[in-house]
């Protein structure tokens, strides 16, 4: 790494830092004072209280990565410009591009540390966290949510079980699962005392299989092998635990694979359902890149700050910060009264306000 990289990155990361702190913590206090003498009763280990928050603050994250990713920007490029740094960086032949490149490549890296943290520890954690939250940090009872409930319409299959055996919808406690036909007659019944997903099969303990005639009468089993075993798998059910976890979860803590198979599999959606789906999945899909397209416009916006006027400069990122997000909404809006396709709304805002921000980055070179 040469050394005018080392120096970028150290003056960069250290506000970046700062920033994400202060805003962490902005929101740690904000749920302590409404939190606080509950977790105190409660008791709970220091790494349950560090877990609690981590998942409280997750869903959040894709708002305060991209305003941590503004301030830092502005902070590092208002101090080169105001100590002359940039204007030595070029005398001595170095070009604009090579001097932010390693902002830029943190901008990066923080998109797709957003996308892992909407993809991967937000549908796992955040929805423990609100559970937890909600038993009051009763750790005997958060794990266990009775009353599940999932509908597979594209394979005609309907599942309820009355508890989880933990945080996850791979073993479920007291299932039933009915199959029915193309036509709506009844096929097939199972009841059992779990279900457990291992190796991407569901294994049923103590299976109870019934089966019905077209015109919904019960019949005798063709596999009564089979339907004797005390321990059974169904290779049939493709149903994964994280299509159940959605229909039983805030639906704000899903990934966006988990909504494109919820779209994909319930065919009894309607128009309406099914156009909101579809921008929710696009715009969770695309928030990560808010992290780079604010640091290309808050770029030329810290160098006019340290030339021009620190007011000018941060007034102006802060106004096209907001403006950002209010096309977001305003997008969001049309896209409810049926105005933008879901994809348009979705991606309208980042293709202009990139394209805004690749204008004003070419200006400086």
């Amino acid at each position: 790494m040469k050394l005018l990289t080392k120096y970028v990155l150290r003056e960069f990361l250290v506000p970046l830092g700062y920033c994400l702190a202060g805003f962490v913590a902005i929101y740690v206090l904000f749920e302590l004072f409404g939190s606080f003498s509950r977790l105190m009763e409660a008791k709970l280990p220091f790494a349950t209280v560090l877990r609690y928050f981590c998942g409280y603050l997750a869903p959040f994250f894709h708002y305060l990565a991209p305003a941590a990713m503004m301030l830092a920007t502005l902070y590092t490029m208002w101090s080169f410009c105001r100590h002359s740094e940039i204007v030595a960086m070029r005398a001595s032949g170095v070009s604009f591009v090579a001097i932010v490149k390693p902002l830029l490549a943190v901008a990066v890296l923080m998109a797709g540390f957003v996308a892992w943290v909407n993809e991967s520890y937000v549908p796992r954690r955040a929805q423990w966290a609100k559970r937890l939250r909600a038993a009051t940090f009763n750790l005997e009872t958060v794990a266990r949510e009775d009353k599940i409930a999932y509908r597979n319409t594209a394979a005609n299959r309907f599942w309820t079980a009355d508890a989880l055996e933990d945080d996850t919808t791979a073993h479920l406690l007291d299932v039933r699962v009915t199959v029915d036909r193309d036509s709506g007659a009844r096929l097939m019944t199972v009841t059992a005392d779990r279900a457990d997903y291992v190796d991407g099969e569901w294994w049923f303990t103590n299976p109870a299989v019934r089966h019905y005639g077209p015109d919904g009468g019960e019949v005798a089993t063709p596999t009564p092998e089979l339907d004797a075993l005390g321990l059974r798998v169904f290779p049939s059910f493709r149903e994964k635990p994280s299509d159940i976890a959605l229909q039983n979860q805030d639906w704000r803590y899903s990934s966006v694979r988990s909504k494109r198979r919820f779209i994909r599999t319930h065919r009894d959606l309607d128009a309406r359902q099914r156009r909101d789906f579809t921008y929710d999945a696009w715009a969770q899909a695309l928030s990560p890149l808010a992290c780079l397209v604010i640091t290309l416009f808050a770029i030329p916006a810290g160098i006019a700050s340290g030339r021009q006027s620190v007011f000018r400069g941060v007034l102006g990122a802060l106004g096209l910060y907001f403006s950002f997000y209010g096309l977001v909404i305003g997008c969001w809006v049309l896209e409810s009264r049926l105005a933008l396709q879901p994809v348009v709304a979705a991606a309208l805002p980042y293709v202009l306000f990139l394209a805004v921000g690749l204008r004003a980055f070419h200006r400086q070179r």
